[in-house]
């Protein structure tokens, strides 16, 4: 026979079960899109008649937002919290995404780095929000595992 003492209290479960789930997701979405830079060279390659260092442009524009965008973001962060950065990177990468409707429609290589540099800000605000944010979601002994688990999926 099983005793209520015996049974699992709500307090055991994780209360942030759900933001963390969340949070997986978004690591996800942004090491996808990270991914999709290079199956677009190609295209991009062919469409404006690019040569490899033309091309290769795309990955130096994504990843140079990692370096200028970084540092500003942390301070971000530290002004609008945790949730707040992760609500203005999102924006951030969206309009990124946005960007690139105009970039197709003008047939413009400028425009279309421009979005990557964009796209790339928001990831980045996204980073720096979310993986200090996980290590807070739940006890600190455990915050590493939490991380590295988010991590996976990025």
């Amino acid at each position: 026979m099983i005793h209520k003492a015996d049974l699992p209290s709500r307090s055991d479960k994780n209360p942030y079960l759900a933001s963390l789930t969340l949070l997986t997701s978004l690591f996800f979405i942004w090491g996808f899109i990270t991914c999709l830079n290079d199956i677009l060279i190609p295209h991009l390659k062919s469409v404006f008649s690019l040569n490899y260092t033309e091309a290769m442009l795309v990955q130096f524009c994504f990843f140079t937002a990692y370096f200028v965008v970084s540092v500003p973001s942390g301070y971000l962060v530290k002004k609008i919290d945790y949730k707040g950065g992760i609500i203005a990177g999102l924006t951030i990468a969206g309009i990124g995404c946005l960007l690139f409707y105009p970039a197709a429609s003008s047939h413009s290589y400028p425009l279309f780095l421009a979005a990557f540099f964009v796209l790339a800000s928001g990831i980045t605000l996204l980073q720096v929000a979310a993986n200090p944010y996980v290590t807070l979601l739940g006890k600190p002994e455990t915050a590493s595992s939490r991380l590295t688990l988010t991590q996976a999926f990025n």
